[in-house]
């Protein structure tokens, strides 16, 4: 690590977004230290990878404590971590409903906590949301809709809390991404579909609606390039938008009862 460079914590280290975005510091002479349950798909020198399953705290402990020995300060804690869950609220198991919340929420609450005595004066908190967060959520991504609008809320009141000891925390709010993540939805789309025995007619139109919302994709570098460039900041902004899609905004601007008015003549209309 060179004397300018600085570190980094990331979750979700190993693929996807994540991946770009360990890139995207390891290659401006960042040292990089990754978490992730699986092993990174490609090597990157600056990338220190620590298998950690960031539902269980103890792991996340040992990651901890892995590099407080080094005696590294943290320029930024940044959760890329986090999966997609497309089901209907009435028909998936508790196991599932519970893991969604245990992934993409409770898990950035353990690692900020846990890390937070190694981050520097006026470091950063870094993390990604959903352009879905503040948006009232569709059918059948309720699950995940409501795991955002989680993350928006804890991240507003982390930042009211922790500006009071001169952190900054920063929310990302990206549209559809170009990876691996959109093929997973796109299977648990397929799956929801052939499993469902409430909504079969409802589903299969709602999947026409998804592959037009996410047909409009961005390369994660775009989101890698952003995340550097905030943590580059001295007064970043608290929410950074990209890749919005203009027909979920334009549905959001209505009332409520508009909302569920439209929604059910789309997918409970008749067959011309």
């Amino acid at each position: 690590m060179s004397p300018d460079s600085g570190a980094i914590l990331l979750t979700g280290a190993s693929g996807g977004v994540g991946l770009e975005i360990a890139k995207a510091f390891a290659d401006n002479g960042y040292a990089v230290f990754g978490l992730d349950i699986k092993e990174p798909a490609v090597q990157i020198d600056g990338l220190t990878y620590i298998q950690t399953d960031i539902t269980k705290e103890d792991q996340i402990v040992a990651a901890f404590n892995t590099i407080k020995e080094k005696d590294v300060t943290l320029d930024a804690i940044i959760s890329a971590a986090g999966i997609y869950e497309l089901d209907s609220l009435v028909e998936m198991s508790e196991e599932n409903f519970i893991r969604v919340f245990d992934i993409n929420v409770f898990s950035m609450y353990r690692v900020n906590k846990i890390f937070l005595p190694l981050l520097k004066p006026k470091g950063k908190i870094i993390m990604i949301s959903s352009e879905l967060g503040p948006l009232d959520p569709l059918p059948f991504t309720g699950i995940y809709g409501i795991s955002k609008t989680l993350i928006e809320k804890y991240a507003y009141s982390l930042r009211m809390e922790l500006q009071l000891l001169d952190y900054k925390v920063v929310l990302v709010r990206p549209g559809a991404i170009d990876t691996g993540l959109l093929d997973v939805s796109q299977a648990r789309l397929d799956r929801f579909v052939n499993s469902t025995s409430l909504y079969k007619t409802n589903s299969k139109r709602f999947k026409g609606i998804v592959e037009r919302v996410e047909s409009k994709r961005i390369p994660p570098s775009k989101i890698a390039n952003l995340i550097y460039r905030i943590n580059g900041k001295k007064k970043p902004k608290y929410v950074y938008k990209i890749n919005r899609n203009a027909g979920l905004l334009l549905l959001n601007a209505m009332p409520q009862r508009f909302q569920n008015w439209i929604i059910k003549r789309i997918l409970t209309s008749k067959e011309r």
